[in-house]
């Protein structure tokens, strides 16, 4: 890597995007449609394994649009003419958009996803050659009037929970129809009692007894099948649930403004761990008991009319219950709360303290990390002791109502025995329902606990799927698929979150097509904060950003950073090895083109002397490479692909004098048609622009051509140093 060398990045190679053929088709559906959606903007966020979409993921991308997919088995001939244009699954990876079928000459007027650009005519017989039989018709969605939006729209996606709920609603309403079977062959149970007793026994009556047994094994054989059944049904629908809400909820994550990312890591994860709650109640015996509920009522007419005012004992039961729970309900509430907010605290600095390891130990500060650790670990154990002491008590109480439920009932049908209102098997069977009226009620009043924790996490992840979004749903960005690399300021005042002090103020200027413009000015001027601003991190607080002429705020934040190369100061390196982190946003690359960014970047240099080479594993945020040596993958990253866009900023903050000359010595011989902003304090680098920002207290004090603005610094740095001397 020492020697020069003079080669200029193939463009092609540079240009090199992933193809896939539904993804391309969908683009140009929504062209056709006159609501056109960019490749990026389709997928931002979408779970891509291999950068291609799936049935599943072709549907949500749909969505994005404003569209909804379904996959059909047709022929071309058996397509309807009214759902065209659609698209159709070709062979050899291919696909096409049907526009239009004429039959009288034979042909079919199509968009091919490899020649997006223009639609040709093609034989009928020749495109069912390549047809494989699948289409997918395209519709849009109905949009709900805001004015007039339903009370409760389960079937749309308002609610990132009961959505997808509703997605289950046929595997519920079964849960409900085997519950009722169920509860009814519950009576089974006493009745058999009551009748072996009051006639089987008296009458030594053995072939009714038989007759009685066998009907009663039945039963419960169908008993067992159903209660497998709702089983599987409810586990099913939550597995369900719980992969559709978990993938919002990440999503959700992954797409807050940087505004709205408030609070700590530990505290953002401890909310999303907390959905294992949300999951564990809905799959839980507590769907189970809810269910039952209402059935109450059958067993408690089927007591009134076996034993008459006997039902008025479990009835008097569960109404203590629903009080003591009513009573018991905010104190729970209470301290579930604050065993949460304990566990935010204690996650903040258990994450804290792994991801800052060496500075704690560089700074000898153990023992005051180990303080805080002991301190949120000690308010959890208080407060959740609490908290369990308080559920005990409710099924403690619970228990002790269901005894004294036994001992009245017993106690009141002896009387009715003795008057003979009452037959002894009818006070078996009486005793039997009576706890299996009590049993439903005992069971949620003994899950008001695992409620209120659920409840606490409900309305901690609403609050989160509440926060605005950088994509919102409702907002329709405009495409702008050729980015010139014009960038614009025009009197922006910004102010970080939080902060009551603008970081940048006023602040105008314009940058051309692929000038090579540096920015630079004292810790703390707003240089980086500018960076920031156009990679779309922010919004701001007066003011506008223009890219190309367009305000930043409307352009897709994905479809804008796909068009920038970024270094931030702080380079990320994720677990893989380098070949991987290189690759990171497109692994589809060749490695032609990975080694070309490597050597450039300064990574060939280090990487050829190790034995793994390219595969060298990367730890955990790069612990097992130097400062330098991530900066310089992170280089490698940006010059990977072309860009309208290149912004660096300190990207050899850490590098040793020899890296960062061979870095200069590589970037200053190669053409780079981007625009190009370096935010650097280091004079060496400034011979990479033309042209010199500087920043001062987040206002602009200078601008214009390199070699006048530094003559300009450098005298006022001698005026200054005269005047004090």
């Amino acid at each position: 890597m020492s020697e020069a060398f003079t080669y200029q990045l193939d463009q092609d190679a540079q240009h090199i995007e992933s193809h896939d053929p539904l993804l391309e088709c969908l683009a140009i559906y929504t062209k056709l449609a006159q609501t056109p959606f960019s490749k990026d903007a389709l997928t931002a966020g979408l779970p891509l394994n291999d950068d291609t979409l799936t049935p599943d993921l072709f549907k949500r991308a749909a969505k994005r649009a404003g569209l909804k997919a379904s996959f059909k088995k047709r022929s071309i001939e058996a397509i309807p003419r009214l759902v065209l244009p659609c698209i159709l699954t070709l062979k050899d990876n291919a696909a096409c958009v049907l526009q239009e079928v004429h039959q009288q000459t034979g042909q079919a007027k199509v968009i091919y996803s490899s020649a997006p650009d223009g639609w040709k005519l093609v034989d009928l017989d020749a495109l069912e050659q390549e047809y494989l039989g699948y289409a997918i018709y395209l519709s849009h969605v109905q949009q709900h009037n805001s004015t007039s939006k339903p009370l409760v729209d389960y079937q749309s996606d308002k609610h990132w929970f009961w959505s997808s709920i509703w997605q289950s609603k046929s595997m519920y309403r079964d849960v409900v129809a085997a519950s009722f079977i169920i509860n009814l062959f519950v009576l089974a149970n006493p009745l058999f009692v009551m009748n072996v007793y009051d006639r089987v026994v008296p009458n030594n009556a053995m072939e009714s007894l038989g007759v009685l047994v066998l009907g009663i094994s039945v039963i419960y054989l169908f008993d067992f099948a159903l209660k497998y059944l709702r089983t599987h049904f409810l586990e099913t629908a939550a597995k369900k649930s719980d992969v559709l809400i978990s993938a919002k909820l990440f999503e959700q994550t992954l797409g807050l403004t940087q505004a709205n990312r408030t609070g700590t890591v530990g505290s953002v994860a401890n909310k999303l761990k907390e959905f294992d709650s949300i999951r564990n109640f809905i799959t839980s015996s507590a769907i189970s008991a809810l269910v039952d509920l209402p059935f109450v009522i059958i067993f408690l007419a089927a007591i009134f009319y076996l034993a008459g005012q006997i039902v008025w004992v479990p009835i008097i039961i569960i109404l203590l219950m629903i009080a003591y729970s009513l009573i018991i309900r905010k104190p729970i509430q209470r301290s579930i709360e604050a065993t949460y907010q304990a566990q935010d605290q204690k996650n903040s600095v258990l994450i804290e303290s792994l991801s800052t390891m060496a500075t704690i130990k560089s700074l000898g500060v153990e023992s005051k990390m180990q303080w805080k650790w002991e301190q949120a670990v000690g308010e959890i154990s208080r407060t959740s002791l609490k908290s369990k002491m308080l559920q005990s008590s409710v099924s403690r109480m619970t228990g002790y109502m269901q005894q004294m439920s036994t001992v009245l009932v017993v106690l009141t049908g002896v009387y009715l025995i003795a008057d003979g209102d009452l037959t002894l098997g009818g006070l078996i069977a009486t005793v039997i329902l009576s706890q299996r009226a009590i049993s439903p009620m005992g069971q949620v009043a003994g899950l008001l606990g695992s409620y209120q924790q659920t409840k606490t996490a409900y309305y901690s992840l609403n609050d989160l799927m509440a926060k605005e979004i950088e994509r919102p749903a409702d907002k329709r960005f405009i495409t702008h698929p050729n980015f010139a690399g014009c960038i614009e300021f025009v009197d922006v005042t910004f102010t970080y979150p939080g902060d009551t002090k603008p970081t940048l103020k006023n602040l105008s200027f314009k940058i051309d097509k692929y000038e090579k413009v540096g920015i630079i000015g004292r810790i703390g001027s707003g240089k980086t904060t500018i960076e920031k601003l156009i990679m779309g991190f922010y919004p701001v607080d007066s003011g506008s950003i223009l890219i190309d002429g367009i305000d930043i705020q409307q352009l897709d934040p994905a479809e804008l950073r796909r068009n920038i190369n970024y270094v931030p100061q702080d380079v990320v390196l994720f677990r893989g090895d380098v070949r991987e982190n290189i690759a990171y946003r497109a692994p589809y690359v060749e490695d032609e083109v990975i080694m070309r960014a490597a050597k450039l970047s300064g990574v060939d240099d280090f990487i050829k002397r190790h034995p793994a080479g390219y595969g060298l594993q990367i730890s955990e945020n790069g612990q097992n490479l130097s400062g330098g040596q991530r900066q310089s993958i992170g280089i490698a990253r940006a010059l990977l692909l072309d860009a309208p866009f290149l912004l660096l900023d300190e990207p050899t903050n850490t590098m040793d004098g020899t890296t960062e000359l061979t870095l200069l010595k590589n970037l200053k011989q190669i053409e780079l048609n981007t625009t190009f902003l370096l935010v650097t304090h280091k004079m060496s680098l400034l011979a990479l622009v033309n042209r010199i920002l500087v920043i001062e207290d987040g206002q602009l004090v200078a601008d214009g051509e390199k070699n006048a603005v530094l003559k300009s610094l450098q005298q006022k740095t001698s005026s200054s140093a005269e005047s004090e001397s």
